[in-house]
C-alpha cells in the first residue's frame, strides 16, 4: 500500500455510506456456532438468487464459515442494537440467552429481526485482506420491522427524507373549487383522507423504535389501561385474533409484557418503551397541529372522542 493513503481517512470515507446491520450465523458439520456483526451484505443477483458479505481473514470464526455449507443472513431491527454490539465482541458464546432457532443447513435465525436470508454456500472469492462469500438463497422472510442502520461510526434509524413532506396547501390550494364541492363537504371522505395522510409520517416514526404497527399499538392500550385482555384488544387495535396473539407472543420476548392468566401485564420495561412510543406520538401532533391554536385541538380531540364513545 502506498505511504499516501491513509488507512483512516479511507475507512471514515467508507462510512458516508450507510449500510444496514447484519449478523452473519452459521454451524459446522460438528455443531461449532458462528456469529458475527456485519455491514457488508449486499445482493447479487435476482436470478439466480445471491447475495454477499466480506469476512476479514484474521476473523477466528472464520474456520466455521469455510467448512459450514450454509450461512444465515439475519437482517437487525432498530431495537435491536443490543445483538449488534453482542456478536460484534468476543464471546466464548455469543447465543447464549440469545433466542435464535435452526434454519436450513442448521444455520441460527435470531427472533424478530427484521428479515431472515438462508443461503447455502455458493463462492469464496479472494479479496485482499477479506474472504466474499456468496451465497445463494433458499429461503427468505419479511417480518415488516423498521431495520438498523450504520453511518460514520454511530447506530441510526429509518425517517423518510422532509423533501417528501408536501403540504396539503401545495396539492390543494385554498381556492381551489373543488374545496367547495360536495366531495370536501363529505366528512367521512374528509375524515379517510386526513388518518391516511397522518399515518403516512407517523408510521415510519413509530417503526424506527423496531415494534410493528401492532406491537406498537398494544403497548399504547395496555399503558393506556384500556384493555388489559387478548378479547379486550379486539375493539381497540382492531386487529384479528391471530394476529394478537403473534404481537402478544413477541412482546413477551422481548420482555415487554407478561401474561397472568387472561390478564396483559406491561413490564417496566414495557412501560419504558410504551412512553418512548408516546413521545413519538405527542413529537408528531405538536408537528402537525402546531399552527392552530390549543383550544382548536382541545375542541377537535373532544369531538374525535364523542365520536368514538357513541
Amino acid at each position: 500500500m502506498s505511504a499516501q493513503f491513509d488507512s483512516r481517512a479511507f475507512r471514515r470515507a467508507l462510512g458516508n455510506f450507510a449500510t444496514g446491520v447484519t449478523v452473519i450465523t452459521a454451524q459446522d458439520a460438528e455443531g461449532n456456532k458462528a456469529g458475527m456483526t456485519a455491514n457488508s451484505f449486499t445482493s447479487v443477483s435476482l436470478d439466480p438468487a445471491l447475495v454477499l458479505w466480506c469476512i476479514d481473514k484474521n476473523a477466528k470464526s472464520y474456520d466455521i464459515f469455510q467448512h459450514a455449507t450454509h450461512f444465515a443472513i439475519n437482517i437487525l431491527a432498530a431495537d435491536q442494537i443490543d445483538l449488534s454490539n453482542n456478536f460484534a465482541r468476543h464471546r466464548e458464546d455469543k447465543f447464549e440467552g440469545i433466542a435464535h432457532h435452526e434454519g436450513l443447513g442448521k444455520v441460527l435465525l435470531l427472533d424478530d429481526a427484521a428479515a431472515h436470508f438462508e443461503c447455502e454456500l455458493f463462492k469464496t472469492v479472494d479479496a485482499g485482506d477479506h474472504y466474499i462469500l456468496i451465497g445463494k438463497v433458499l429461503s427468505f422472510n419479511d417480518d415488516g420491522r423498521a431495520p438498523l442502520l450504520y453511518h460514520q461510526g454511530t447506530y441510526s434509524a429509518v425517517l423518510p427524507h422532509p423533501s417528501l413532506h408536501k403540504k396539503r396547501e401545495d396539492v390543494l390550494p385554498e381556492d381551489n373549487p373543488v374545496l367547495n364541492g360536495k366531495l370536501f363537504s363529505n366528512m367521512h371522505y374528509l375524515l379517510t383522507q386526513a388518518v391516511r395522510t397522518y399515518q403516512n409520517d407517523y408510521y415510519p416514526k413509530q417503526l424506527a423504535s423496531g415494534l410493528r404497527s401492532s406491537e406498537a399499538r398494544m403497548l399504547l392500550v395496555l399503558a393506556g389501561e384500556h384493555a388489559n385482555t387478548k378479547v379486550g384488544m379486539l375493539k381497540e387495535v382492531a386487529m384479528p385474533m391471530r394476529e394478537i396473539d403473534q404481537a402478544v407472543e413477541i412482546l413477551k420476548r422481548k420482555c415487554l409484557l407478561v401474561e397472568e392468566g387472561e390478564t396483559l401485564l406491561l413490564t417496566d420495561k414495557g412501560r419504558e418503551k410504551a412512553m418512548d412510543l408516546f413521545d413519538i406520538a405527542d413529537e408528531h401532533q405538536a408537528q402537525v397541529f402546531g399552527r392552530y391554536k390549543a383550544e382548536e385541538v382541545e375542541l377537535f380531540k373532544r369531538m374525535l372522542t364523542d365520536m368514538i364513545v357513541q
